[in-house]
């Protein structure tokens, strides 16, 4: 028997996503807010609705991927009274780990299930269905979603529910910390009189090599922040780690650190790639620009 997918959200990750699903061979009834962006899917395995409810009706399955926790809380519960009973919500947003624990107690109230499955790798990942999907949940559940989320990229079961953020957190600590050092380095070496391309390029055969110097090193030395992630979607991480970590009973100096920098970065540059905590660190070396190209900003 076909599942019923509802695909809620189809913004900059959104529509790659379920563009994926559909070439798979899935059949989706997709919705957004701004309703010319779901409609922009419309034809073959594709149905676009410009009403939440009749994206969600008697669904099987409902994928969310929205800006935020507030926002996927306000969508899970307009679609309340539409979803059906033992339906499995998955929400691949990236959301604060306490949002994700109390929709997955108030979906278990009402006799439905819900996965958190954040993702990481960005646009280019979504296109090309080589996302990192973490997932938290029950075993049963994830079994189930396997085949819709293997289309979209390569789900790991990291705990029960919940843990798919926490894991997407540690990813995003991560993500943020190495740019502000891959910015520094890059930096470093154009003002020590070293040439920063081939800096990069001497260090990738060592341990410092990683998917972020070999992408966004070389973004940041074409100036290129033209968003494939957005500085504003980092700095929401960012305070969510930090969240989540007061939550644990932990510090995080260098996490509070990054926050701080991606914080005075979207106050300028919020629509901007990650890769632009080059711009913070020039702001704060007065003289100092890596490269002579000009900035290609959204």
């Amino acid at each position: 028997m076909t599942s019923v997918i509802a695909f809620l959200g189809i913004g900059l990750m959104g529509k790659p996503m379920a563009s994926r699903l559909a070439a798979a061979g899935h059949t989706l009834r997709v919705w957004n807010r701004s309703a010319s962006k779901a409609q922009a899917l419309q034809g073959g395995k594709v149905s676009a609705c410009s009403a939440l409810a009749d994206a969600v009706i008697d669904a099987d399955i409902i994928i969310s991927m929205l800006d935020d926790g507030a926002i996927v809380g306000q969508v899970m519960a307009a679609a309340h009274g539409n979803l059906k009973q033992g339906a499995l919500w998955i929400d691949m947003s990236s959301t604060q780990h306490a949002q994700a624990l109390a929709f997955h107690r108030q979906l278990a109230q009402q006799g439905r299930r819900f996965m958190d499955a954040p993702v990481s790798g960005g646009v280019i990942g979504a296109e090309a269905g080589s996302l990192a999907i973490m997932a938290g949940g029950a075993q049963a559940d994830f079994d189930a979603a396997a085949p819709l989320l293997m289309a979209m990229g390569r789900p790991i079961l990291v705990g029960p529910a919940g843990s798919g953020q926490v894991a997407k957190l540690c990813n995003q600590l991560i993500v943020g910390g190495t740019l502000d050092l891959i910015a520094e380095a890059l930096l470093l070496a154009q003002a020590a009189g070293a040439d920063p391309a081939a800096v990069r390029n001497a260090l990738r055969g060592g341990f410092a090599e990683s998917r972020l110097l070999e992408v966004h090193g070389q973004r940041m030395l074409d100036r290129n922040f033209m968003p494939g992630g957005q500085v504003k979607s980092q700095l929401k991480d960012m305070h969510n780690v930090l969240a989540a970590a007061a939550d644990a009973g932990i510090g995080l100096p260098l996490a509070t650190l990054v926050t701080a920098h991606y914080a005075a970065l979207g106050a300028t540059h919020a629509a901007a790639d990650q890769s632009a905590a080059l711009l913070d660190l020039e702001l704060r070396n007065p003289g100092h620009r890596l490269g002579s190209g000009p900035d290609q900003l959204p």
